[in-house]
């Protein structure tokens, strides 16, 4: 019974939630803008959701405003504050071109040049195709801006050493679209976009080297030190406790993306709920059922 109630408690924010003003993540309804302009910012919406940026740019537990950054994100690296991506001119990305987000989303670099630290994971981002990086930026410009000043980082040399960063990128950063495989069905190609590039799984269910890049050779087979120093479980096909899904059915796995809930009837909790939250329970029905077409091809790690 504590289980039931405690999934209604999770489940009844998303039933209730909005409101009189429009909130992060929730497309503008029909009339609110017209054209090409509205089906981006539409589009944009989707997209926000579906790459999970309200949870990370948003200090909830601090009473930020959506999106204006300052929230700590915890590493072995140090702590990294996320920074402000609302439309304000002088703190957020209001000044920005469209060349500016795609480069900064893609390249990891700002528009004055300097490096972006990997805690952003623009080395999955970077798979993202052109339109959904526009429309994405569409949506961000059409939010409420929000003046907070960003802050700096937490970091001990040689980590807080931005200059070191392009050597980073280039042993980890592989720019640009993935091309579809045309051996594999439309389903598991749209399952891999949203687990690698949109909902950028590996970020956290994969380890990672001593620099700080993904192990490639251990994808998605968890990662012992998770943001905020949590232990995230692998998601590759091992049927072992904590190190896979593949004891789990279809149902199963579209049930606990959809609401959060395990097959022993246990709920998401920590970050994993928050991704279920904000990010999977709002993807369409086909998006979720891609997810797990693609996942149960991953090999399964032990």
């Amino acid at each position: 019974m504590r289980r039931v109630l405690t999934a209604v408690a999770m489940l009844l924010p998303l039933a209730f939630a909005g409101g009189s003003a429009r909130a992060a993540g929730e497309a503008p309804p029909n009339g609110a803008a017209n054209g090409a302009a509205n089906d981006a910012v539409s589009r944009g919406a989707y997209i926000f959701n579906a790459a999970g940026c309200l949870g990370c740019h948003t200090d909830e537990k601090g009473g930020g405003q959506p999106l204006a950054g300052g929230r700590a994100l915890a590493t072995p690296f140090g702590t990294f504050y996320t920074p402000n991506i609302t439309a304000d001119p002088v703190n957020g990305i209001g000044r920005w071109s469209d060349a500016d987000f795609i480069r900064a989303v893609r390249e990891g670099v700002r528009p004055d040049g300097a490096a972006l630290f990997p805690a952003f994971p623009y080395a999955s981002y970077t798979r993202m195709t052109d339109r959904d990086l526009l429309d994405l930026k569409a949506y961000l410009l059409s939010l409420p801006a929000a003046p907070a000043a960003n802050k700096p980082h937490d970091l001990s040399p040689p980590f807080s050493w931005r200059f070191l960063v392009p050597v980073w990128q280039w042993m980890y950063l592989t720019p640009g679209p993935v091309a579809d495989d045309p051996a594999k069905p439309p389903a598991w190609n749209r399952g891999r976009y949203l687990v690698d590039a949109l909902g950028h799984c590996a970020e956290c269910h994969s380890p990672r080297t001593q620099l700080g890049g993904l192990d490639s050779d251990r994808y998605l087979a968890g990662n012992p030190q998770g943001p905020d120093n949590d232990k995230v479980p692998g998601i590759t096909g091992s049927k072992a406790k904590g190190k896979g899904i593949g004891d789990w059915s279809d149902g199963d796995l579209s049930l606990f993306l959809e609401a959060g809930l395990t097959p022993d009837g246990d709920v998401a909790g920590g970050a994993m709920g928050e991704v279920v939250r904000n990010t999977t329970s709002k993807l369409t029905a086909d998006d979720r059922a891609a997810i797990v077409a693609y996942l149960r091809t991953v090999p399964a790690k032990e």
